[in-house]
């Protein structure tokens, strides 16, 4: 396969480097434009697919999933993004990518995007350098799981996703999150992340403005 890969890094995913933009352009004009509803499962883990997803508007969420019920986000992808790439080899999926939103997509299937690749070389290193970026968040991501407690990992997903310090010194999530989605990006419960949310706005560190969390004041390292 928003980035963000795994519970940190890949929650705001960036958009195409500069490099890499006016391939994107090219490519999503051989492929088939789609629009989806909200909640659409496009690509689910396991299957075999032919098809990359290049978002045109909208924003997709690439997970894993439990047959308990238990999910983790790896990365959330918006406009100029593209997902299914991994296609390439032939594969089965190895993610499910569902729509956060209402989006749009160029649908390319895998002999366009080889056709593509072999007029334009160039980009293929470019999807080799997203591959290994990907992969890199991946291991961080994984040792995060490992080595990090849950509040260290909501304390730096928080920090990641807040923008600039205001006048004030605060800052504020853009992202409307629910204590679910922040559960599925950290692998915990829902109960988990309500908890500390809780104490951390009993603490005077958080509050809750029109549904965005702004972090008022540096996090404690430890709680």
């Amino acid at each position: 396969m928003l980035n963000l890969s795994g519970p940190l890094a890949a929650a705001a995913a960036p958009l195409s480097d500069a490099g890499e933009a006016p391939h994107v352009e090219a490519l999503a004009a051989r492929g088939n434009l789609r629009t989806f509803r909200r909640g659409v499962v496009l690509i689910q883990e396991g299957d075999l697919g032919d098809t990359l997803y290049l978002v045109r508007s909208g924003r997709l969420r690439a997970y894993a999933a439990h047959p308990n019920g238990k999910e983790i986000t790896l990365g959330i992808y918006g406009a100029g993004e593209y997902v299914g790439e991994m296609s390439l080899d032939g594969g089965p999926r190895s993610a499910n990518v569902e729509t956060l939103e209402p989006t749009t997509c160029a649908v390319i299937s895998r002999a366009t995007l080889l056709a593509y690749i072999a007029e334009h070389p160039d980009f293929a290193l470019e999807m080799m350098g997203r591959l290994i970026r990907r992969a890199r968040l991946a291991t961080e991501s994984a040792s995060s799981l490992a080595l990090i407690d849950v509040y260290g990992r909501m304390t730096r997903l928080l920090d990641q996703l807040a923008g600039p310090a205001a006048a004030d010194g605060t800052r504020t999530i853009a992202e409307r999150l629910t204590h679910q989605q922040v559960a599925n990006h950290l692998a915990c419960s829902r109960e988990m992340v309500t908890r500390l949310m809780k104490d951390l706005e009993t603490g005077g560190y958080v509050e809750i403005r029109e549904r965005r969390i702004v972090l008022l004041k540096g996090l404690p390292a430890r709680w």
